[in-house]
């Protein structure tokens, strides 16, 4: 990680912690450039990744202020781009995982080019139930290719795969693209997630990246309705 993405993440868990609030000015570049050590370019760059996700402003001739977002969101935000995962989101609670199917399978044609690997290749298939506090949020349905996250088992899938990749196999998450719908809870969803019939799902269908650019996951996770809310800042 650059020394500006550094600074970034840590300028804005100060804005999530509440060390600056709403309307609060930031230091002044000057005084940042002493704090972290670096040059003003350095303290620009930070600034400016804080300016492109909609938490900070720039006044010109006043300085750099927080928006008006409120803390949790800002949280949601920091850990969504970290790739945290279910279990980070929600490590001040218990978390816990039903596994309701893992193999090795031969690859579809959609998935090898979600994952862009071969036709031929084996993948993980992975489904199982996410509870937080004993309370079932979603159930996921994921892909991953066998030759890039090894040694996966079931002890694993029952714990945080995320924690497993980056703490044993010493890979990096970096990005994922999302795309987000509305979906109808099949039979079997209904059962397992404890919902009534005609309950609609939030889908979320995910590629997830490694820091070297090779794609180790596709997902389709389908969240209760009343348990999964989607933020996000836009700007111009």
């Amino acid at each position: 990680m650059l020394k500006y993405e550094e600074i970034a993440i840590d300028l804005q868990n100060k804005i999530a912690n509440r060390e600056y609030n709403v309307n609060d000015q930031l230091p002044l570049e000057k005084e940042m450039c002493e704090e972290y050590g670096v040059s003003r370019i350095t303290i620009k760059k930070a600034v400016d990744i804080l300016v492109m996700k909609g938490l900070v402003v720039k006044r010109r001739g006043a300085g750099t202020f927080v928006k008006g977002i409120e803390s949790s969101e800002i949280k949601e935000i920091s850990e969504s781009n970290l790739l945290t995962g279910f279990t980070g989101i929600f490590r001040k609670i218990k978390v816990t995982s039903k596994v309701i199917e893992f193999n090795i399978i031969n690859t579809t044609s959609e998935i090898a080019n979600k994952l862009k690997i071969s036709n031929d290749e084996f993948v993980y298939y992975i489904c199982r139930v996410r509870y937080a506090n004993d309370e079932p949020y979603v159930i996921e349905y994921t892909y991953m290719p066998i030759n890039v996250i090894t040694g996966l088992k079931k002890d694993v899938l029952e714990k945080s795969i995320y924690n497993y990749i980056e703490e044993t196999l010493n890979l990096k998450i970096k990005s994922a693209h999302r795309t987000i719908r509305a979906v109808s809870a099949n039979e079997e969803e209904r059962k397992y997630l404890e919902i009534e019939k005609y309950s609609p799902l939030l889908e979320v269908e995910q590629i997830a990246f490694l820091d070297n650019g090779i794609p180790f996951e596709y997902s389709k996770s389908h969240h209760r309705n009343d348990k999964f809310e989607f933020k996000s800042v836009i700007i111009k």
